[in-house]
């Protein structure tokens, strides 16, 4: 497989004319210009030129990619009668969205192909991939940026969606409303592309990324899309490479793996079920668990030497990692660690297991509310953490510089996988996957790939609990969701939202919570916290008990290594392979 790296070059490295008339800097001007491009991705959209910036980026990417590949292909064709044949671009969200539009133009203006002949390659050719249930995740670029800096994109682009609200008024004559919803310009001011209805116009094949969330593109996304081309969607459950989370980042439980039952899990994960043989076996669950204690002590060594803080390896570990984002709940986790803390401080009543609670993770640059969850993560962690009432029961803590390198050191040591997103948001999750198949057991909501992880290790080796997606779109469009009335039938969660109110959590910044009680409490809470917390802290108790027992514990961390083998990334190739690229896999030693 090839891996592409492009960077931006300057055509005109230097402007002597202009640096003899004594303007130094604007004779490197349009160096600095053009190899800013690959300098910093993603520059904050928050200001027109990072938004200018960030649409340039995304060309470049498309422009860079088409050309390498219409000039391998013109390497051995004469025309383009068979370019949809022998290519397959599979766009990965929106971001190289502007395949089409520049496909398109290539063929159109640089090959001289006719419209329908172009637009038919195009369409064979590209696939797209949805990503994101959030409506504010999908791109959009307001027509004079997009006019300014790709013009001749947008007048082709003018001419797709015009040909193709044809077809939208021949299938729903009269229907103006429709024509709106479906439109790729969106009226406004200013009116806007939408990126993902190009990329939907554009392809031959649209697909999410579990099981739920296709259901969900098809009927709350994009249901009108859907209600025209219903053969175009279909399911690509995401996987990961076991060669990668199991072989790479555990090499201690690969071992055992081998040793016990052969080598072929590592090119066909399915066969990871024959550990299921081992799962009532003392001596293999004792194996097992000290692969995942020597884990936990690598871990904490790390913790230390990282934080300064120091934690128990004979403690549960409790792990949440990931983006964060309102949606995937880093707070619900929050709220949790402080009702415990409340229990154990004022109640005296301590969990039935010590817990370390992990947290890592980036925000996004200009979220601010992403960052002021890290922010309260600190704060309560500092309290709990120089609290010696907690010293032998909890510690909380952060690890900073969350990459994939610190991701295979945490990922192996976790006793408990967080996957706390409010069901119906997250499209399917991978971190659930890369847990569960290094022996950890998953806390989650109904969403995203845990529904299906759920279905493969069974209900008894997984702690769900939550709302279920259609049950809080229901409570959404009803209005029929009131936080308030959890508090006052819970007097545990009351507690937490008085906590929250007061500056117990954060003393050195007293309104530091402030912002989150008003989103819970009198902003209506649409993550839905109050209501899974209501839930969540009795699942939560429930998995400590499970961890009070080690042989079940054992027994169902088995069980989750051994019945995760749908969950690779060769299955998933294959299915893409096989529906939407429509290409055979080529046997090892054949050309």
């Amino acid at each position: 497989n090839r891996l592409r790296l492009y960077s931006a070059r300057s055509s005109h490295e230097f402007d002597m004319e202009v640096f003899s008339k004594g303007d130094y800097l604007q004779a490197v001007e349009q160096k600095v210009a053009s190899e800013m491009i690959s300098k910093v991705l993603y520059p904050s959209d928050s200001v027109e030129r990072g938004r200018e910036l960030r649409l340039i980026q995304e060309y470049f990417l498309v422009a860079c990619a088409l050309e390498d590949i219409i000039k391998t292909y013109l390497a051995s064709h004469d025309n383009f009668d068979a370019f949809a044949s022998k290519v397959a671009i599979q766009l990965n969200d929106t971001h190289p969205t502007l395949a089409v539009a520049e496909l398109m133009r290539r063929l159109i203006d640089e090959h001289d192909l006719s419209w329908n002949q172009a637009w038919e390659i195009t369409q064979a050719t590209l696939a797209y991939t949805n990503h994101t249930l959030l409506p504010e995740a999908l791109e959009k670029w307001s027509l004079p940026l997009f006019e300014h800096v790709l013009p001749r994109h947008l007048s082709l682009i003018y001419d797709m969606n015009h040909r193709f609200l044809q077809t939208v008024t021949t299938t729903w004559p009269g229907d103006l409303e429709r024509m709106r919803r479906l439109s790729i310009i969106e009226e406004g001011e200013p009116k806007h592309v939408r990126m993902a209805h190009l990329a939907i116009v554009g392809s031959h094949s649209v697909n999410g990324v579990s099981r739920l969330h296709s259901e969900l593109v098809k009927t709350s996304l994009v249901p009108d899309f859907y209600a025209l081309w219903p053969e175009r969607f279909n399911n690509k459950t995401n996987g990961i490479t076991q060669r990668r989370w199991l072989l790479q980042a555990n090499p201690a439980l690969a071992t055992l793996i081998t040793d016990t039952i052969g080598d072929a899990w590592i090119t066909h994960l399915e066969a990871l079920r024959d550990l299921e043989s081992q799962v009532h076996d003392p001596a293999f669950q004792q194996a097992f668990m000290q692969v995942k204690q020597s884990n936990k002590v690598r871990l904490a060594q790390r913790i230390e030497q990282t934080t300064g803080i120091r934690v128990s390896p004979d403690s549960l570990f409790d792990i949440q990692v990931k983006r964060i984002h309102e949606y995937k709940r880093q707070s619900l986790n929050l709220l949790h660690i402080i009702h415990t803390y409340l229990r154990l401080i004022e109640d005296r009543t301590p969990p039935p297991v010590p817990r370390t609670f992990i947290f890592a993770g980036k925000a996004a640059p200009e979220y601010w509310a992403a960052k002021q969850l890290i922010h309260m993560i600190h704060s309560v962690a500092e309290v709990i953490n120089n609290d010696v009432r907690a010293a032998d029961w909890m510690k909380v803590v952060f690890i900073p510089d969350y990459r994939v390198s610190l991701a295979e050191i945490i990922i192996p040591a976790a006793d408990l996988s967080e996957q706390v997103s409010t069901a119906g948001k997250e499209a399917s999750g991978t971190g659930n996957m890369k847990f569960a198949l290094n022996g950890a057991l998953t806390i989650g909501t109904y969403d995203g790939a845990n529904i299906e992880i759920c279905e493969e290790v069974g209900e008894d080796n997984i702690f769900i609990f939550g709302l279920r997606a259609e049950t809080i779109e229901t409570m959404r469009r009803q209005g029929t969701y009131h936080p308030q009335a959890y508090c006052q039938r819970a007097p545990e969660l009351a507690r937490v939202m008085t906590a929250l109110r007061s500056a117990q959590f954060c003393p050195k910044t007293p309104d530091l919570f402030s912002w989150f009680y008003h989103a819970l409490m009198e902003q209506g809470d649409y993550y839905f916290h109050l209501a899974d917390l209501a839930s969540y802290i009795p699942t939560q108790l429930h998995a400590s008990e499970v961890y009070t027992q080690p042989a079940l514990w054992a027994q169902k961390a088995i069980l989750n290594v051994a019945r995760v083998g749908k969950f690779s990334s060769d299955r998933t190739i294959r299915e893409y392979a096989r529906d939407i690229w429509k290409i055979q896999p080529v046997l090892k030693g054949q050309r």
